[in-house]
C-alpha cells in the first residue's frame, strides 16, 4: 500500500468566518501533512498538524511559504478599514502579494474567497475591487485557480457587523422567494467546498458561484 504524498496547505484570514472553518475542515482531513496559518493575532486553539506564523501583511517579502495549495480567506469592509484605500490593500494587495511570493516558492494551487458581482469594470468600488483581484490572480500563472463568489455569509462571527446581521435576517426570512443564487450562504458551505475542489486536481481557472456553493 503507498501513502499519498505529503502536502502543505497555507491559509490566509484563518479567524474569519470562512477560513476558521477551512482551517478546521484541512486538520480534520488527512490530505494535508500540515496547515499552516499567516495571522496578526492567535487562534483560540491548536493542534500537531497546525503552524501558526505570526505575520505582517504590510512587509511580505520576507515570508517563506513553502506551501501547495494556497487559501485566501482575507476579507474586511470599508468602515472596519477606515478607508477605501486600506481596504483595497487588505482585500486586494495582501493576497495578490501572497500569491506572488506563494507561486515564486512552489505553491501550484490557489483558492480564493471573492464576492457576488466581482468584476473588475464594475461601477462598485467593492465589486470592482474583488475583480481586480481575480483578474490579477489569473495573469499570476497558477495551475489551478479557484475562485469561490458567495452572497452574504452566513454564521457567527467574533466581531459585530450590523449591515450583515440584517442582510442575514431578511435573507433567513425571505429565503423561499430567493433565486439561489441570491441566498445567503452558510461559511461551512464555502469551507467545504474550498477543501473539495482543491482535492480534485483541476487545472486552469474555475469560478464557483453561490449557488453552486449551495449543493457542498
Amino acid at each position: 500500500m503507498t501513502s499519498s504524498p505529503s502536502k502543505v496547505a497555507l491559509v490566509l484570514g484563518a479567524t474569519g468566518l470562512v477560513g476558521d472553518q477551512l482551517t478546521h475542515r484541512l486538520i480534520d482531513s488527512m490530505e494535508y501533512d500540515k496547515v499552516k496559518v499567516l495571522t496578526r493575532r492567535p487562534l483560540s486553539w491548536q493542534h500537531p498538524r497546525l503552524q501558526e506564523i505570526s505575520f505582517d501583511f504590510d512587509h511580505p517579502n520576507g515570508l517563506l511559504t513553502q506551501a501547495d495549495d494556497i487559501f485566501c480567506c482575507l476579507g474586511t469592509t470599508i468602515k472596519k478599514a477606515g478607508s477605501k484605500d486600506a481596504f483595497r490593500k487588505v482585500d486586494y494587495q495582501y493576497p495578490l502579494d501572497i500569491a506572488r511570493l506563494g507561486l515564486e516558492q512552489g505553491a501550484r494551487q490557489f483558492a480564493l474567497v471573492s464576492s457576488m458581482g466581482a468584476d473588475s469594470t464594475s461601477s462598485f468600488f467593492y465589486n470592482r475591487v474583488k475583480g481586480d483581484l481575480e483578474r490579477d490572480l489569473a495573469a499570476l500563472g497558477y495551475r489551478a485557480l479557484l475562485i469561490f463568489r458567495p452572497s452574504l455569509l452566513l454564521g457567527n462571527r467574533g466581531e459585530f457587523r450590523l449591515g450583515e446581521r440584517i442582510g442575514a435576517g431578511f435573507m433567513r426570512l425571505m429565503a423561499p422567494l430567493i433565486p439561489a443564487r441570491y441566498k445567503g450562504i452558510e461559511a461551512a458551505k464555502v469551507a467545504n467546498a474550498m477543501f473539495r475542489t482543491a482535492q480534485e486536481g483541476l487545472t486552469g481557472k474555475h469560478v464557483f458561484e453561490s449557488d453552486v456553493l449551495q449543493r457542498y
